[in-house]
C-alpha cells in the first residue's frame, strides 16, 4: 500500500485529506510540524509528500531541500494557496515533481497521486530492466534465450513485470521456472522489495501452514515465539510458490482465501493481517489435469491461472544450448578464477545430447568439468556424459552405450557410473563405495585412474 504523508499545518485540511485519501486506498500519516514531518519523513518509510508551501518556522521549500539533503526518496507534491504559485514553482525547479493549488477538489487531489504513482512504476521498470540488460551487474543471472519459443516467453515476461497479477510457470524440471520468476520480480515496481521462493514439495505437510502463513506462541509444541510466515517476509514485493501442485488441498483453501482477500491468519491466531504480496506460482504438473482428476483445487487453479508462461525443455530449443553452455563456462571462469571455454566439438556434442535434466543437467555438467580438468579448452571427453546416456541391464547393471572399442567404452561406463554415486552420495566416497558394492581402497584406485580428483 502507498505511504503519503501529508504536511500543513492547518488541522482541518490534515484531517480532510486523511480522510478523502484513506477512502482512496492510501496509507495516510499527517504532521502540523514541518520539522517534525521531516523526522518522520527521513526515518519511516514514505511514497509520496503532501507538502503546503507556508506554514510557520520551517516553510515547504526548505522542507524539500533538506529532506533531499537527507536522501528522502518520496515524490513531493506541494500545496500553495493564491499567491504561492510562484514558491511552488521554485520548489519543483528544486525536484518536487507537481503541485495542488488550493482550494482543490478532491478527484484533483487523488488524480494527482495516481499520476505520481504511475511515474514511479514506470521509472523502477525502466531502471531494472537496463539493470537486467547490464551483464556485469547484479542481473548477471538472467534468462539466456535464443530460441523464439523462450524469446516469445521473455517477451511475456517484459509485460506482465509492471503488474500485479498472479503468473503461472510451467514447464519440467530444470527448465528455469525460478530464473523466470526472479526475472519478472526484477523488473517490476517490487524490485526493490523482498524476492521469497518455497519449494511445496520440500517442506512437511505438517509444517508448511506454519511456514507460509507463521504461528503465535503456543499454537502447537515446539512453538515458544511469535514467528511471522513466508507471506509476511515477502510483504510488498513477490513469493515464488514452487511445485504449486504439490501443496496438500486443506492449504489451496487457505491460500485462495489469501488471494481474494488479501489476508493471512497466523496458525493459532485469532486476527487476520493484511499482506501485499504478488504470486507468482511455478509447477511441472498439468494443473488442468490436476483439477479434473480432484487432485488440485479448480478455482485456485483458474485463479492462479491468469497469465500462463510456458517454458519447454532443453531438447526442444536446441539452439539455447549453446549459448548457455558458454554462459555456464564463463561463469565458472569467474568463481575458478582462471580461463576456460568451450572448444567448437565440445559445443556440438553438448548440442547433441538429450538433457533430459534441462538447464539444470547442462549447467552441472559444465561445473563438474570445469572442476575436475586443468584445462582452459574444455572437450567432449572431459565433460561427463549425462547419466541417462548410459544403459542399464535387466539386473540394473550399468551396460556401456554407443560406439568404439569395448575397453573404451566399458571404462566410460565406469566413470559415469562412480560420477552418479558420488552425486547420490553428495560426495561422500565411503557412501558412493556402498552404494556400488566395492570396497573403498577399490574406489579410490578406480577414481585415480579415471583421473577424478
Amino acid at each position: 500500500m502507498t505511504r503519503v504523508l501529508v504536511v500543513d499545518d492547518e488541522p482541518g485540511l490534515r484531517q480532510s485529506l486523511g480522510l478523502l485519501l484513506s477512502d482512496a486506498g492510501y496509507d495516510v500519516a499527517a504532521e502540523g510540524d514541518a520539522q517534525r514531518a521531516l523526522e518522520r519523513a527521513t526515518t519511516e518509510p514514505v511514497d509520496l509528500v503532501l507538502c503546503d508551501v507556508r506554514m510557520p518556522g520551517m516553510d515547504g521549500l526548505a522542507f524539500l531541500r533538506a529532506y533531499r539533503k537527507r536522501g528522502g526518496g518520496g515524490l513531493v507534491i506541494m500545496m500553495s494557496a493564491y499567491g504561492g504559485e510562484e514558491a511552488a514553482l521554485a520548489a519543483m525547479k528544486e525536484g518536487a515533481y507537481d503541485y495542488i493549488p488550493k482550494p482543490f477538489r478532491p478527484d484533483e487531489v487523488v488524480l494527482t497521486l495516481r499520476k505520481a504513482e504511475e511515474r514511479e512504476r514506470l521509472r523502477h521498470t525502466v531502471a531494472h530492466l537496463r539493470a537486467q540488460l547490464d551483464i556485469g551487474g547484479p542481473a548477471a543471472r538472467a534468462v539466456v534465450a535464443e530460441s523464439a519459443a523462450m524469446r516469445a516467453a521473455l517477451d511475456l515476461v517484459a509485460r506482465v513485470a509492471e503488474h500485479k497479477s498472479t503468473v503461472l510457470i510451467t514447464g519440467e524440471s530444470g527448465t528455469g521456472k525460478e530464473v523466470v520468476a526472479r526475472a519478472i520480480h526484477r523488473a517490476s515496481p517490487r524490485a526493490a522489495a523482498p524476492f521469497v521462493a518455497i519449494n511445496c514439495a520440500a517442506i512437511p505437510e505438517n509444517l508448511l501452514e506454519s511456514e507460509l502463513f507463521g504461528h503465535v506462541r503456543g499454537s502447537f509444541t515446539g512453538a515458544t515465539s511469535d514467528k511471522p510466515g513466508l507471506f509476511e517476509q515477502a510483504n510488498a514485493g513477490t513469493l515464488l510458490l514452487d511445485e504449486i501442485g504439490e501443496l496438500p488441498l486443506g492449504l489451496q483453501a487457505k491460500l485462495l482465501r489469501v488471494l481474494q482477500d488479501g489476508e493471512i491468519r497466523r496458525v493459532g491466531d485469532q486476527k487476520s493481517r493484511r499482506v501485499d504480496v504478488r504470486v507468482l506460482a511455478a509447477t511441472a504438473k498439468d494443473l488442468g489435469t490436476e483439477a479434473v482428476a480432484g487432485r488440485f483445487r479448480e478455482d485456485l487453479y483458474y485463479r492462479l491461472n491468469v497469465v500462463t508462461i510456458v517454458l519447454p525443455p532443453l531438447r526442444e530449443r536446441r539452439e539455447d544450448i549453446a549459448p548457455l553452455a558458454r554462459h555456464f563456462a564463463a561463469d565458472m571462469a569467474r568463481r575458478l578464477g582462471r580461463a576456460l571455454e568451450l572448444s567448437p566439438d565440445a559445443v556440438r556434442w553438448l548440442e547433441q545430447q538429450p538433457w533430459r535434466g534441462n538447464i539444470r543437467e547442462l549447467e552441472h555438467a559444465i561445473e563438474r568439468a570445469a572442476v575436475l580438468s586443468d584445462k582452459s579448452i574444455l572437450e567432449p571427453a572431459d565433460i561427463v556424459p549425462p547419466l541417462h546416456n548410459v544403459e542399464r541391464g535387466s539386473g540394473g547393471e550399468v551396460r556401456p552405450g554407443g560406439e568404439g572399442k569395448l575397453k573404451d567404452q566399458i571404462n566410460s561406463a565406469e566413470k559415469r557410473a562412480i560420477q552418479a554415486a558420488l552425486d547420490a552420495a553428495d560426495g561422500n566416497r565411503a557412501a558412493a563405495a556402498k552404494r556400488l558394492g566395492v570396497s573403498l581402497r577399490t574406489l579410490f584406485y578406480k577414481m585415480v585412474r579415471h583421473r577424478m580428483g
